[in-house]
């Protein structure tokens, strides 16, 4: 099988990584929760944990790196610290449903889009300019689209963000691990990401950095202050409630680290690389629609529509032939909507550090098949 939905989740891991996860099953307990060999290695594999989130992201305390069960899980509580009932908050257009949905949950909410045509960073940006007025609550905005790949001039809104006095809240999920991601040079008030994709850890582990007061969304045993009835007021534990996945950080621990070795930069510029040769082999198809950045607009993923073919036809069809790719809406219809492609979804490819050319060339030979094939 050819694997292009790291977009969703990495599949292939660096061997440290489940190995660290199966050592940790059988060596460590539950830091916090007691002062014996196992309970305080776990506290010692936790603190590491957030060390090196602390270096990869520029994060000033590594207290502040908080471990979640996802980007979601993480993007819930940034939203729920700043925004209130009949709050305002800015939006781009291309966010997730991790967005939109926890906002859309508050009541009375006052939801502003900056939306921006595709590819278009100045447009973007213009677009915040614009809806970036007293009154807004928080700005959120992810780093990199899910959809298209679309890198959105993050640097830029959070400098405006500093100016105008309002908290910024980053969904980190495409870039953490392929681009800078600078907590104390955004100014942020949170990021969020999650561990299982571009950071080459397991599924349900994800971090939150936090630069802003924080309100909990759950609530239970920390390990300290355990006579007050209140949830601690000091980072992580206030964001920390119950038993942690311990077996988790420490696979999400080696996975930052293979990150580290092999240079953010350096993957990025390898998935560019595929992708950009999958896109070239296809925009010469007649029938495919190849939905391409350029000016560095662009990450290591990228959306395509065929026409005449169904895109959940033709992801289940690639599924057939050994090539696994994401088709639909991507959890992402407002991205799809300032796209133009609400209607129709996409079909979506997405590369890891373990994908090589010569996949990426079978894949858009089968896409090349698949459009013959529909023309018949």
């Amino acid at each position: 099988m050819i694997y292009l939905d790291s977009a969703a989740t990495t599949l292939e891991k660096p061997g440290t990584v489940p190995r660290a996860c199966a050592w940790a099953m059988t060596h460590l307990a539950s830091p916090g929760r007691g002062g014996h060999a196992p309970g305080m290695g776990a506290a010692k594999l936790m603190y590491q944990m957030r060390e090196q989130a602390a270096r990869l992201f520029h994060v000033d305390d590594p207290e502040r790196v908080v471990l979640t069960s996802n980007a979601t899980h993480g993007l819930n509580i940034a939203i729920r610290s700043l925004v209130g009932p009949g709050g305002t908050v800015v939006i781009s257009g291309y966010e997730h449903n991790a967005v939109t949905r926890p906002v859309h949950a508050i009541p009375e909410v006052k939801v502003k889009v900056a939306g921006g045509p595709l590819f278009d960073s100045e447009g973007v940006y213009a677009a915040f300019e614009r809806e970036v007025t007293p009154g807004v609550d928080a700005v959120i905005c992810n780093h990199v689209s899910n959809v298209f790949g679309f890198v959105q001039p993050v640097e830029r809104i959070a400098r405006l963000c500093r100016e105008r006095g309002v908290p910024l809240i980053v969904d980190a999920s495409q870039s953490a691990g392929v681009l800078n991601v600078d907590m104390e040079g955004w100014g942020a008030a949170f990021v969020a990401m999650p561990g299982h994709k571009g950071l080459y850890g397991p599924q349900g582990t994800g971090l939150l950095l936090c630069g802003s007061q924080t309100r909990p969304v759950l609530f239970g045993g920390t390990g300290s202050l355990s006579a007050q009835q209140e949830m601690p007021d000091f980072l992580p534990d206030r964001l920390e409630a119950g038993t942690h996945n311990v077996c988790g950080a420490a696979g999400l621990l080696e996975g930052m680290k293979f990150v580290a070795r092999t240079g953010a930069g350096r993957i990025h510029r390898h998935e560019q690389m595929l992708a950009g040769r999958m896109m070239d082999m296809l925009e010469r198809c007649p029938g495919i629609t190849v939905f391409r950045g350029n000016n560095g607009s662009q990450s290591g993923l990228y959306s395509i529509v065929v026409d005449g073919l169904d895109c959940e036809e033709a992801g289940a069809a690639m599924a057939k032939r050994g090539i696994a790719v994401r088709a639909g809406l991507h959890c992402a219809p407002l991205a799809h909507r300032m796209a133009g492609t609400l209607d129709t979804g996409t079909v979506r490819f997405s590369f890891s550090a373990f994908n090589r050319r010569d996949q990426a060339e079978r894949a858009a030979e089968t896409v090349r098949e698949l459009v013959r094939a529909a023309k018949k």
